[in-house]
């Protein structure tokens, strides 16, 4: 069996729901438009900033001694690993990213002309 490619992307179905979440509460709270643009602007970038920098990639040299069996398993213990390291940061990382934005949202409010 070959790999399965979904389409949109995990990152783009992952961005376009907090495009829209953020969209939906900060019309929701009364903001113009011109605020909900610049806070979605800011949260594509940094989503995509945060994205990029989980395309981990990395070499581990095995002894010659493993055979095919143990090989894959470990092959697979680290990804598994470096999979739930990836979410658990993905997590915390998301919510650290949605405050900033919310920060950003609130000093473009103040400094914008009224």
């Amino acid at each position: 069996m070959g790999d399965i490619l979904e389409f949109p992307s995990q990152q783009a179905q992952g961005l376009a729901f907090l495009d829209r979440q953020l969209r939906e509460l900060l019309s929701s709270k009364g903001a113009d438009e011109q605020l909900v643009d610049f806070a979605a602007g800011q949260l594509t970038k940094m989503y995509a900033a945060l994205s990029e920098s989980e395309q981990y990639s990395f070499t581990v040299s095995l002894p010659g001694h493993l055979n095919d069996a143990e090989k894959a398993s470990l092959y697979q213990q680290i990804n598994d690993g470096l999979e739930g390291i990836r979410k658990e940061n993905h997590a915390l990382l998301v919510g650290m990213l949605a405050q900033l934005v919310l920060a950003q949202v609130k000093l473009f409010q103040h400094e914008r002309p009224r």
